[in-house]
């Protein structure tokens, strides 16, 4: 191999936002690996000073379409600590369900139509329709009915109109819900052979690096998404109001998002994977049954099981949408549900699992309810030093077993790695660099 040797994947593709990648190796060893960040930046915390707390959710929701619902369920969260509302079960219960709803549309999108061409040799979802067009319209249908929910519950697919702080505007009603149950059910036999398929495909090894791994603790005994503690792989525990604490941000010159370290300089993983890891034991049913067959172990630290993790966690979000629809149905229907409160000064801090990783919001309310300081930390900006980790792991584990290898193959690790990710490149960038 050629002493100096670059390689450079100006965009890359299959991920949302705009990002790249460069890579120098020099005597056979990485020197340098960067995973640039180069989409324009978002001012949204410096935009939310003065605002009135009504308008955050539909200002914040922006950050990402993808990622509206889960933004607009944390950044309620933190508001209404912040001035002390508790929610009803019903609404804790909706809230929970448009959580599942973008879980079910992000993860189905990305693991058969970002990251599954890879495993099987295409160079896109559209090349693979040839050979798996089925599977694909199942994908795509999946895709939809978590596009429903948010509809169902949001008021529309992308950045929710029907979430207010203390509730909702409206309430689903019976006949909805029982229209979205039925449709929940009959797509769980189409995961099991999505699970059965993913089953039979190897898994590269492009690197089993050490990693940490952290996630919130469920705020019941159950495999949940929204969570009480900060808890680490290594036994550790935070209280939510330390995360300033507990993740350290920090700026890097060729990225316009920050990146993140806990307090000894770590790097760490967020994500399916992560939440797997610490608590896959919580899963039942089907998707205990996915995650015993595609992630039997859940010792290894090969960062593209994330992409199995996250079908593991589709199954589930189906599974768990199903029983909240039967407990929505289960008590009498009403029109809304929204609990009065009286505004006042406070800070509030909001943390949720997303499917990206670990989502923190956090707001300061004058007495008037008027935004004093609004901090946002998102999963990919977590993940970026540690997906730089591991690029530098693929391509060292790479070229020791074949120094020739062509750059063509050599891209295709380094985009396999990143994408297994599922970077949210909008989301991460959301603020200036100090």
């Amino acid at each position: 191999m050629a002493v100096g040797r670059t390689v450079v994947i100006p965009h890359l593709g299959r991920v949302e936002g705009h990002g790249g990648i460069f890579v120098r190796v020099d005597g056979g060893r990485v020197s340098h690996v960067e995973m640039d960040i180069f989409e324009g930046s978002r001012y949204y915390e410096a935009l939310l000073k003065g605002k009135h707390f009504g308008e955050v959710q539909g200002i914040i929701t922006r950050i990402c379409a993808i990622c509206s619902a889960s933004h607009t369920v944390t950044a309620l969260q933190a508001l209404e600590k912040a001035m002390g509302v508790t929610v009803s079960e019903r609404v804790h219960d909706l809230r929970g369900l448009l959580l599942l709803g973008a879980t079910i549309e992000s993860h189905a999108l990305h693991v058969f139509a970002l990251a599954l061409p890879d495993f099987l040799g295409y160079e896109s979802v559209l090349a693979m329709a040839g050979d798996y067009r089925e599977e694909v319209v199942q994908a795509l249908k999946l895709k939809q009915l978590g596009n429903r929910i948010q509809e169902l519950i949001g008021g529309r697919a992308v950045h929710p109109v029907n979430t207010l702080v203390g509730g909702f505007g409206k309430l689903p009603s019976h006949r909805d819900l029982e229209v979205l149950l039925r449709d929940l059910e009959q797509s769980l036999p189409v995961l099991d052979r999505f699970v059965d398929l993913a089953a039979t495909i190897p898994l590269p090894d492009l690197g089993h690096n050490p990693t940490v791994y952290v996630a919130l603790r469920p705020y019941q005994e159950a495999f949940r998404f929204r969570g009480v503690s900060i808890c680490t792989s290594r036994g550790e525990e935070f209280p939510l109001e330390s995360y300033r604490e507990v993740i350290r941000e920090f700026t890097v010159e060729h990225s316009h998002a920050k990146h993140a370290a806990l307090e000894a300089g770590e790097t760490y993983m967020v994500g399916s994977l992560a939440r797997v890891k610490l608590w896959g034991h919580y899963l039942q049913g089907r998707a205990r049954k996915a995650m015993d067959k595609l992630i039997p172990s859940r010792d290894g630290d090969n960062p593209l099981l994330n992409n199995w993790a996250q079908l593991v966690e589709l199954v589930h979000s189906v599974e768990r949408s199903i029983e909240i629809c039967q407990e929505l149905l289960g008590r009498p229907e009403e029109r809304q549900d929204l609990v009065p409160y009286q505004v006042r000064a406070g800070r509030g801090i909001g943390a949720i699992e997303v499917p990206r990783g670990t989502l923190f919001h956090e707001y300061e309310l004058d007495e008037d309810g008027r935004v004093l300081e609004a901090n946002v930390i998102t999963p990919t900006a977590q993940n970026l030093a540690n997906l730089e980790r591991d690029l530098r792991e693929a391509v060292e584990r790479t070229l020791e077993a074949n120094p020739q290898v062509p750059d063509r193959d050599l891209k295709l690790r380094l985009e396999m790695v990143a994408r297994a990710y599922d970077p949210c490149i909008s989301c991460s960038v959301h603020l200036v660099r100090a």
